[in-house]
């Protein structure tokens, strides 16, 4: 089974990172040299996906130039002998269909990847949030990793997951897990519990595939808080109803960076910068002169 279509769901408002995100995308500040979404595809491309169906949502026009051709700025790059450039721009020509459909109410994650099912049909999808990066230089294989096992496990869902520390399982969905190891079965899980509530500290990292069931299971499912649909309790209802589903651990080199909030917006910057080949020495000698300065 070639699993070949992912859902990249981009249509949140990035209040939590007011002012910068008021005309532009979360999904489009930059990280290092390229845009946070840029690397969520450029982790599908290189597991082998072949369309791309972007959820998105007012504001968001300048996603979609991003991954459309310019042949504009190449010419002018040529002509004004910046042919170096022209590298940089190579993923416009990635073997690589996009797709845009917008989410017309915000109505949470379930309801976004609901607004995908006239596109992916009848078939098994990968979703990638896309405000969240896997591995430095998003260099993971984790994809295809969740592919293999929905395949051979017969799964309704696959999930990555990372450990966190106790006093944040309130903040994203948690598994309950049958057994230790990379790969477990998933026993239930938890959207957003409380410390005391969490089965385990395993939090769901932006990373899913599942079975074309699941749309039938979010129109299902009833609404949380505020009103919103979550994806975690339609995966929750198919494992109630027998369905399989699975966990993956990331590994130690596939750190998830969420791009939600300015902390963690700006560690992910400063490490990818400093991962930069061209620039990160000299950055690195900038901020330990500063740190040196700051405890003189």
């Amino acid at each position: 089974m070639d699993i070949s279509i992912a859902v990249v769901p981009v249509a949140g408002l990035g209040t939590r990172l007011l002012p910068a995100t008021k005309s532009q995308p979360k999904e489009m500040l930059p990280v290092g040299r390229k845009p946070v979404v840029q690397y969520v595809v450029d982790e599908l491309v290189q597991v082998g996906m072949k369309r791309v169906l972007f959820i998105t949502g007012p504001g968001k026009t300048s996603l979609e130039n991003h991954f459309d051709l310019n042949d504009e700025l190449v010419r002018v790059l040529r002509e004004t002998g910046k042919e170096e450039s022209l590298a940089e721009l190579e993923f416009e020509r990635a073997a690589i269909q996009y797709f845009y459909t917008r989410q017309r109410q915000l109505l949470g994650l379930g309801h976004a990847i609901l607004c995908a099912e006239a596109f992916v049909a009848n078939q098994p999808f990968v979703v990638a949030l896309g405000d969240s990066i896997i591995g430095l230089h998003a260099q993971s294989d984790i994809v295809q990793r969740m592919k293999r096992c929905f395949v051979d496990k017969g799964a309704v869902a696959v999930i990555a997951f990372e450990e966190v520390p106790a006093n944040e399982v309130h903040q994203y969905g948690i598994a309950k897990p049958k057994s230790d190891g990379e790969l477990f079965e998933i026993e239930d899980l938890i959207e957003k519990p409380s410390q005391s509530e969490a089965p385990s500290n395993l939090a769901i990292a932006a990373r899913y595939v599942l079975a074309p069931s699941v749309f039938e299971a979010v129109r299902r499912v009833h609404p949380g808080k505020g009103g919103e649909i979550q994806i975690t309790d339609a995966i929750r209802l198919m494992i109630q109803e027998g369905g399989k589903a699975y966990g993956i651990r990331l590994s130690r080199d596939e750190r998830r960076y969420d791009i939600g909030n300015f902390q963690s917006y700006f560690r992910a910057f400063v490490e990818f910068a400093l991962a930069d080949k061209k620039q990160g020495p000299a950055l690195r000698k900038h901020l330990e002169t500063l740190l040196n300065d700051h405890h003189s």
